[in-house]
């Protein structure tokens, strides 16, 4: 068993690395450029959502008060006629980019802390193993975040499969920063 405390190092710069890579994969390639389509009568559907003074938060719709009510012949209708969706709802104004990358830097110190907890829980230091330990925990934290909006919410599996791929680099990197500092036998 390796202590927490020993693993310092690796979690913050795992963390800083995938900060990095992320930062490259999301503005300097490509790859998720085409995740959002601009929606078909953007301005009129704008006005109708500003009229309508929907607060922040997440809706779906057709949405119904029971299980029960998701069977109705007028809820069926609903369904059938469209649109069927979720929408979220987010505050006015500019997206605050320092408070998102905040979030997101923590979220990765969060994984990298589960990494180091899981992985010295099975190898001691100096043992061997750590990079398929580490970068398979950091695999279930940051490659499969996205499935459940597939399942649930309607987003396509295309954009999910991109920020699975996403998931594995960063995982990767999390397992290579594990194994490159991981503690010498004492």
């Amino acid at each position: 068993m390796t202590p927490l405390d020993l693993l310092w190092l690796p979690i913050l710069l795992a963390a800083i690395f995938v900060f990095i890579a992320s930062s490259v994969i999301h503005m300097a390639l490509p790859m998720h450029k085409g995740d959002y389509q601009k929606m078909p009568g953007e301005e009129e559907a704008r006005r109708a959502l500003r009229d309508a003074k929907i607060a922040p938060g997440q809706y779906m719709f057709p949405n119904a008060d029971s299980m029960a009510e998701w069977s109705t012949p007028e809820m069926v209708q609903k369904l059938n006629e469209g649109p069927v969706g979720v929408l979220i709802m987010r505050e006015n104004g500019p997206v605050k980019m320092g408070k998102s990358l905040s979030m997101w830097f923590a979220f990765c110190l969060g994984i990298g802390t589960f990494v180091a907890y899981l992985t010295g829980l099975s190898i001691a230091p100096g043992g061997a193993g750590v990079f398929g330990v580490a970068t398979t925990t950091a695999l279930l934290g940051h490659a499969f975040t996205s499935v459940n909006d597939s399942i649930w919410k309607g987003v396509s599996w295309g954009v999910t499969g991109k920020f699975v791929i996403d998931g594995v680099i960063y995982a990767l990197i999390t397992g290579a920063t594990f194994a490159w500092l991981w503690p010498a036998a004492a």
